[in-house]
């Protein structure tokens, strides 16, 4: 089928040269016939067709600045560590020098079908207050068979490595698919008593239990059993791409299947295209293009990983019923102590169903009760848990608040205001000792070790010293500093009233 689809692709590339020929004739301004219904609809039709039938590439990140401060800063995204199937990319924002530094977050984007940029709008919510790493996933077909396999084991392994690239005090948060290999990063970190496990774990619309509020996702993996899977999905990448013979999961099936499950919207969508187009609304068809840009760019999947995920996460249930392996240990998430954990899910999401990441928190049963926290996001759907306005209001002040009041050096200033020891130094190269036993389950206070023991003291107030902040900056911008003050000034005062607004909320 693969073939067959690279053939179909190679048959129609004359007939969208033609029809993308067609749609610039007829929308040149100095064609006459461009400014006539006439001339919209035809053009309208080419370009639907150009768009319908085109294999769209990779896109860019297209992150080039952001607030900081109330003041706008250049971003550029740079590949800090590059391995086979993954680069880690860092969106280097141009700070000023001895400014306090940010929590540092690792986004772990998902492998199932698209790039990781589908995640720009939730690294864009999250640049004006973190300094901000993704794993780039890169395509199956692209990487040649002489890089060897790729599975579940060396997904945990990709996530485990970059948490110590990065170093102690790093906040992880696992989107979607990713919650399952993220929370085994943690525990096998744990196990290791690693001094590089990350200090909060969030984990959003994850299929962590998907016997919890099954949904059809969920029961078509079940229903049809791993081996329908291994003689139906996988296929060979055909010549001449660079990962030729490599057993993948083709994208174009992974986008097939998601176009399926909501083919009304996506007609009624682009029918709405074609007629904006023929009116002349271009703002409402230049939104489509850019949503339809990033959905329909799909990238392949190893066999290996795919199968071996939809085997223990779908159909075995592996990870909610203890017996989930890395490397041939089973891992225990009662290990899961010093990591504070972070669970949100939409009210609407009709991939991962209410409850399945929530059930993480039992899981962690022995993460202190003051260092877990889970919210349901009402109104949104599985692309709203980590996108849009909702999104930025509601979830994204939160993950930052979360990142604040647990990370090592807000542990440390606790510790020192109520006289315990100070907690693992949160320097990216330090190196934190080693627990000396397990720690006791959560409840146990006489025997919680003195780590844990630090969040008992009463929090600090990030949003509030946010909030001063962004106050004081707006006030600053009373005086000519040479930059768009005023407009600089409004984004200040407005975050000062947005943080205030989520601390109301909450």
């Amino acid at each position: 089928m693969y073939e067959l689809y690279e053939w179909n692709h190679a048959v129609l590339a004359p007939f969208r040269a033609v029809a993308d020929a067609t749609r610039t004739f007829y929308q040149n301004p100095l064609n006459p016939l461009s400014q006539t219904e006439m001339g919209r609809t035809v053009a309208a039709m080419a370009e639907l067709f150009e768009r319908t039938t085109r294999v769209y590439e990779k896109p860019e990140w297209m992150i080039h600045d952001t607030l900081v401060d109330g003041l706008r800063v250049p971003v550029v995204d740079r590949t800090v560590l590059a391995k086979p199937f993954a680069n880690l990319v860092h969106f280097e924002r141009a700070l000023p020098p001895g400014r306090r530094a940010d929590p540092r977050f690792l986004i772990v984007a998902p492998m199932s079908g698209h790039y990781a940029t589908l995640l720009r709008g939730t690294v864009e919510a999250l640049l004006p207050y973190g300094d901000i790493y993704i794993t780039d996933w890169i395509d199956a077909r692209l990487v040649p068979l002489a890089a060897g396999r790729f599975d579940l084991d060396d997904y945990v392994d990709y996530v485990i490595e970059m948490l110590h690239f990065l170093g102690p005090d790093t906040h992880v948060i696992g989107v979607c698919q990713p919650a399952v290999p993220v929370m085994m990063a943690a525990a096998r970190m744990a196990h290791e008593e690693d001094a590089a496990a990350p200090a909060t774990m969030t984990l959003m619309g994850g299929p962590i239990d998907t016997r919890v509020n099954p949904t059809g996702v969920n029961r078509l993996a079940e229903s049809k059993g791993i081996d329908w899977f291994r003689d139906n999905v996988v296929m060979k990448v055909p010549f001449p791409h660079p990962g030729f013979l490599r057993d993948v999961y083709p994208g174009f099936l992974q986008l097939t299947g998601f176009m399926s499950m909501n083919l009304d919207r996506h007609l009624i969508a682009h029918k709405d295209f074609f007629w904006h187009l023929v009116k002349n609304d271009g703002d409402s068809a230049e939104k489509h293009r850019v949503f339809y840009d990033e959905y329909n760019a799909v990238m392949d999947l190893t066999a290996e990983f795919y199968l071996q995920t939809v085997e223990e996460v779908f159909i075995k249930h592996s990870l909610p019923k203890g017996e989930i392996t890395h490397r041939g240990l089973r891992l225990d998430m009662g290990k899961i102590t010093q990591t504070a954990l972070l669970t949100v899910e939409g009210e609407n999401d009709d991939i991962s169903g209410v409850g399945q990441t929530e059930a993480a928190q039992t899981l962690c049963r022995n993460i202190p009760d003051d260092m877990r926290v889970h919210y349901l996001q009402p109104k949104v759907g599985h692309y709203g848990v980590f996108n849009g306005s909702r999104f930025r209001a509601e979830i994204a002040p939160r993950i930052v608040d979360f990142a604040l009041t647990h990370g090592l050096e807000a542990r440390a200033r606790r510790a020192a205001s109520a006289g315990s020891a100070p907690a693992a130094p949160a320097s990216k190269d330090a190196a934190a000792a080693p627990a000396e036993s397990d720690p006791a389950p959560a409840g146990d206070k006489a025997s919680v070790p003195a780590e844990a023991m630090m969040d008992l003291a009463p929090p600090v107030d990030p949003i509030e010293l946010a909030a001063e902040a962004a106050e004081m900056r707006a006030v600053e911008f009373g005086h000519p500093q040479g930059v768009e003050d005023e407009v600089s000034a409004k984004g200040a005062s407005g975050l000062m009233k947005a943080l205030r607004k989520v601390k109301r909320k909450s």
